[in-house]
């Protein structure tokens, strides 16, 4: 068989298998994170957030169609989307790797044949190094579920692969054809994800390299340079000026001209597209033939990047989810600019520990106002007392972290030393090299490492070097062995690649110095622009997965490396066949045999169903409010997409301080009814009380909300403070609020129970638990005020206590939902921080209606998932029971139990768990379920007590380094001392009390 059939056959293979992998360990529906709001987005057209990806979601939503119809099946297929996109990115993974390694053999020839001895050693090359990045931990992650990184990833494999085709036809008429298509893809990929970007550098030293008749140093270097400044064109010049320039341009034929909104785009558009064929023109009429693909690279690019057009189409027409409302050239701006997560300094910036010494304008933000753009407000920043070149350690959120990882004592000044070490040691070393090693050394577990040695390391596998590291490798935990995500691979792949590296550095430099650049510019410079804080609240390794992908290519090449050291002592031929045989099993087979049990998400669902259990646990028509990323999009998720329970409007309190999002509420979504605000938009427009401070007038009685919003919402200056400007501002005058509460409303719609209706306050009163009022706050109240208890009102159980504004007195659990009810029973419970439950509530909605994610029975959860476990053992399924048992329902309190045995999971993922079964446990023993209280208490006790004993092992060496975890195990101690003394349960008891004197000292030193 001839190179280019077995080439194509076997890049074929490669790319069925990777998607056969990803098909069959896909997630069947949403995932945690963003997947749900990208998911419900694709499906109905909508916004999400910035700075969008609107090429994903309409691909996606072809993949959505594959349902044909059914709802609960779109999630599904469109994570088969991510998985078809990750196969064929390890199709052109395969194709860049052979096309590399035949250039050892034959150069910039198409058609000449390759010795069998070398065609083996180039497609051996390139299943081994395609199929091992196929198993890649942070690639195959990506691979199942509905996010960008899969459709991004295929984006570069493309260009990557183009470069290579257009390298070898570059003496060809039309080769620069192929040129084209990298800028088409390019301008395509912005629709997806900016990562595709950095691999324009590369892409500039090959054709330097194929275009230079001599190559030198300062060559090279200017190639470098020219394409790192077409990356900087591209990604301010094009994408972000274009739009800025059409803004202003707007903001000149609105103001000034007094046409209509639109029109200065529309103008700007066409003297873009005019000045563009007009140089086409010039340069085909004057033979400038660099002028000219320059000229058609950026008519491409731009081409591609006009997918964005579905932002402003569908924001005009308001959709459901409308991240930013971005309907106008300012609001659009402001979107592709990411201006609500801020900026990170680069270059220069403050210190951690820096006073501001002055402020100063930098611009004017603009919103659309009647016919006219208006200034909202204006930006500003500051300047600092201690501030230096290239800051790191800068966020004054987390000085404690920094103080902790370099340790600083509490007065020391951060130092341009401590900024270099924070660099390496954390941005380098924690946020990449670790996440290098997780993918080609080993991962020790799937839970996030904020710098533990518990948790998030990489491993090797190598028992003598993880204990030098990390410690305790001599008493592993069961649980730890056991943990589908503690993954060792050896060094193995890890020195195929390095192999690899040494083998084209040797045979194929310029080559090599290509594939080193793309490393370092989708790994070490993403590290450098990102400027990441610690304590991310997620692990970030999938931004740095183009890296991984240039490694795995030398990964293939290792091949070659090896075949040629065996071809010394054996045959060539049977050198090559053992290279790939020894290779393949030491890539490839060992990354899928470590990493299969942990990426196979084909049993998980528990992100839809805790989404459906907190709509379950809402009355007909409720209010929810919710907080974080993994409470809302899910929700969005399970009503936009599955259509269930829309008639509960969910409200999510970390978008709701914004202008756009504010004003959304105020409107019917699905079915469920616009919110009671009952504020003129104008007040809340976008610079108009995007704040208001507490200001303490010393009032001494609490003061109705009513009249409270009256006074922040007033433009009468009697009601308004001075400042320092001259300028007059609303302010809150006191913390304590109350609301006068119509009970014959309460009743009538049926807010508490009734054995509670006597226990409805004539007053709720309570201290409100902010110093500032964003419009978050303001729709609170507004909404408290005018609802007058017609429609229910619930809190997610993970809302953070302070964005309930105080009102956590009056929280009552109904499961996973915590609603507001005016009466005394909660605010009793609520000052010894007791949060009641509506017992025959949640036990009703826990039996009848909750659902678990498959949880028992998956093969395998992640951190996410499991992390839910503590909370639903103790505070559900333990703390419902003993409320049912205290209420002499001892029936429904062992049904309660029998449940939580079925649906919870047979093993122990974290000692917080070990810690919160105490109370099932004891409900179990009561009700007469000996066996399983047995069953879990010795699963539990094995749990502590090995864990205990590793976490002692590494104290050794690191000091409180495991203080909490052993805290919860201390405490766990406790509560099954006295849980077995009550049961009789005496052998136990012993296992127990041994443990105890084992950590006796711990004790006695608390």
């Amino acid at each position: 068989m001839n190179y280019t059939k077995l080439n194509n056959l076997l890049g074929w293979a490669c790319g069925i298998i990777a998607t056969l992998v990803y098909v069959l360990t896909a997630e069947k529906t949403t995932s945690w994170w963003d997947t749900g709001e990208f998911i419900a987005s694709a499906y109905k057209m909508q916004i999400v957030h910035q700075p969008g990806a609107p090429l994903f979601l309409m691909i996606q939503n072809v993949f959505s169609n594959l349902a044909m119809g059914d709802r609960t099946q779109i999630a599904y297929w469109m994570n088969i989307g991510s998985a078809v996109c990750s196969g064929m990115t390890i199709l052109f993974l395969f194709w860049t790797i052979t096309a590399l390694a035949r250039k050892a053999y034959v150069k910039f020839s198409r058609t000449a044949e390759v010795s069998q001895t070398a065609l083996i050693n180039i497609m051996g090359a390139g299943v081994v190094g395609a199929l091992a990045y196929t198993f890649t931990d942070t690639f195959w992650f990506s691979a199942v579920e509905s996010e960008v990184y899969a459709m991004s990833s295929l984006c570069t494999a493309v260009v990557f692969w183009a470069i290579l085709k257009w390298e070898v036809r570059a003496d060809e008429p039309g080769s620069d054809k192929w040129l084209l298509l990298i800028a088409y893809v390019m301008g395509l990929s912005i629709g997806v994800h900016l990562l595709n970007l950095l691999v324009i550098p590369a892409i500039a030293l090959v054709v330097y390299f194929r275009r230079a008749q001599t190559v030198t140093s300062g060559g090279v270097f200017k190639a470098l340079a020219i394409g790192v400044v077409i990356l900087g064109l591209v990604l301010w010049g094009i994408i972000q000026y274009l739009i800025k320039f059409a803004a202003y341009t707007d903001l000149f034929f609105v103001n000034t001209l007094g046409l209509g909104f639109g029109t200065g785009v529309t103008f700007f558009a066409l003297l873009v597209v005019g000045g563009l064929l007009f140089g086409l023109w010039y340069s085909i009429k004057h033979v400038k033939p660099i002028l000219n693909i320059a000229l058609l690279s950026v008519s491409f690019i731009i081409f591609g990047y006009s997918s964005f057009s579905m932002i402003l189409i569908r924001a005009k027409a308001n959709p459901t989810l409308n991240n930013s409302d971005p309907d106008n050239a300012f609001t659009f701006l402001s979107y592709l600019n990411r201006e609500q997560y801020g900026d990170e300094p680069l270059l220069s910036g403050r210190y951690f520990d820096a006073k501001p010494t002055d402020i100063f304008e930098t611009g004017n933000v603009y919103r659309k106002d009647g016919n006219k753009y208006v200034v909202a407000k204006k930006k500003y920043d500051y300047t600092f007392d201690h501030t230096t070149l290239f800051p790191r350690v800068y966020s004054d959120k987390h000085e404690g972290f920094y103080r902790d990882w370099l340790s600083m004592g509490a007065g020391d000044k951060p130092s341009m030393g401590n900024n270099l070490n924070f660099f390496f040691t954390y941005q380098i070393g924690h946020m990449y090299s670790r996440y290098f090693m997780w993918n080609f050394v080993g991962r020790q577990n799937d839970q996030q490492g904020h710098g533990s040695f518990t948790e998030g390391n990489w491993i090797s596998g190598i028992k003598p070097l993880d204990n030098i590291r990390l410690g305790g490798q001599d008493v592993l935990p069961t649980s730890e062995k056991e943990n589908a995500g503690r993954n060792t691979y050896f060094f193995l792949p890890l020195i195929l690649g390095v192999l690899g590296a040494l083998w084209q550095f040797k045979k194929q430099n310029r080559d090599a110095a290509v594939v080193a650049l793309l490393f370092f510019f989708t790994g070490l410079a993403i590290v450098l622009y990102l400027n990441q804080t610690p304590m991310q609240p997620r692990e970030r390794d999938y931004a740095y997965v183009g890296s991984f992908y240039a490694f795995s290519i030398w990964i293939g090449l290792g091949v070659i490396w090896i075949a040629e050291k065996l071809s010394g002592k054996i045959n060539a031929k049977n050198a090559a066949i053992g290279a790939t045989a020894v290779s393949f099993l030491a890539g490839p087979v060992l990354l899928a045999s470590q990493n299969w049990d942990d990426h196979d998400r084909s049993e998980k669902f528990l992100a839809r169903d805790m989404a459906k259990n907190y709509l379950e646990s809402c009355a007909p028509n409720a209010i929810l409010f919710s907080y974080g990323d993994n409470d809302t999009y899910p929700l969005w998720y399970v009503q936009e997409v599955e259509n269930f329970r829309p008639d509960v409007r969910v409200v999510n309190l970390s978008l709701l301080s914004a202008d756009w999002y504010m004003k959304q509420m105020m409107h019917k979504v699905n079915e469920a009814d616009a919110l009671p605000i009952n504020i003129d938009p104008e007040k809340i427009k976008d610079g108009v009380r995007d704040v208001i401070y507490y200001n303490d007038f010393n009032v001494p009685e609490n003061i109705e909300i009513k009249t409270l919003l009256d006074i922040m919402l007033s433009d009468n200056q009697q009601n308004m403070v001075q400042l320092q400007s001259g300028e007059y501002a609303n302010v809150l005058p006191t913390k304590k609020m109350q609301y006068t509460v119509d009970k014959a409303a309460v009743i009538a719609n049926k807010v508490v129970p009734k054995e509670w209706e006597d226990a409805i306050v004539d007053t709720m009163k309570w201290n409100y638990s902010m110093n500032i009022v964003s419009r978050a706050e303001l729709s609170l109240l507004s909404i408290l005020a005018n609802n007058n208890w017609k429609r229910p009102i619930y809190f997610t159980t993970t809302t953070p206590d302070e964005n309930m504004i105080g009102l956590n007195k009056y929280m009552v659990s109904e499961g996973f939902a915590l609603r507001l009810m005016p009466v005394a029973l909660a605010a009793d419970s609520a000052s010894n921080n007791e949060p009641i439950s509506d017992v025959e509530g949640t036990y009703n909605n826990i039996v009848n209606k909750f659902q678990w994610g498959n949880i028992a029975n998956s093969k395998y959860l992640d951190p996410d998932s499991y992390r839910y476990i503590s909370m639903y053992v103790g505070s559900l399924f333990g703390e419902t029971a003993q409320n049912l048992l205290a209420m002499g329902k001892t029936t429904e309190a062992k049904k309660l139990v029998n449940n939580a045995y079925e649906n919870m999971p047979k093993r122990v993922y974290q000692m917080a768990e070990v810690f919160s079964y105490a109370s099932l446990i004891d409900a179990m023993y009561k009700v007469g379920e000996k066996d399983k209280a047995n069953e879990i208490t010795k699963r539990n006790l094995q749990y502590l007590r090995e864990n205990m004993a590793y976490y002692t092992a590494i104290a050794e060496k690191k000091p409180n380094l495991e203080y909490r975890n052993m805290r919860f195990g201390l405490a766990s101690i406790q509560n099954y001392q006295r849980v077995l003394t009550e049961a009789n349960q005496k052998e136990l008891l012993d296992e127990v009390n041994k443990i105890f004197e084992v950590y006796r000292p711990l004790f006695e030193g608390n």
